[in-house]
């Protein structure tokens, strides 16, 4: 039930930063739903699984840094995702930039834990 919850809150962020962010996007004529839908279940499943592991690595970055290399942590998941969700999945989403990814972690982790705050 703690997946399916994190899937959908990942889904309605991402959602949303599709929409809001400029160079984060599907490829055009792609079915969006069934895409989003397909890249959240990645993206929750390597921030369920990866992702403490990076966290792990990159603590005495981030501790330097005061906490500012996570938002790097989360850029690279993103990435991660997309590449692995091409590949399996044949979904064209597409990052213009490390800028355009780097503001998309940062909507996805705001609007993650407003979604999060608000279900709990």
């Amino acid at each position: 039930m703690n997946f399916i919850i994190r899937w959908l809150v990942t889904s309605l962020a991402v959602a949303f930063t599709v929409w809001l962010v400029p160079g984060i996007g599907f490829a055009p004529g792609a079915n969006s739903v069934i895409d989003i839908v397909a890249f959240s279940v990645v993206l929750a499943l390597l921030n369920m699984a990866v992702k403490p592991v990076l966290q792990v690595l990159s603590l005495p970055v981030t501790v330097l840094t005061f906490g500012i290399f996570y938002l790097v942590v989360n850029t690279a998941m993103l990435y991660l995702a997309s590449g692995i969700s091409s590949g399996l999945f044949g979904i064209g989403f597409y990052i213009a930039s490390f800028g355009s990814a780097f503001v998309a972690s940062i909507v996805i982790s705001i609007a993650s834990s407003i979604l999060n705050s608000l279900i709990d």
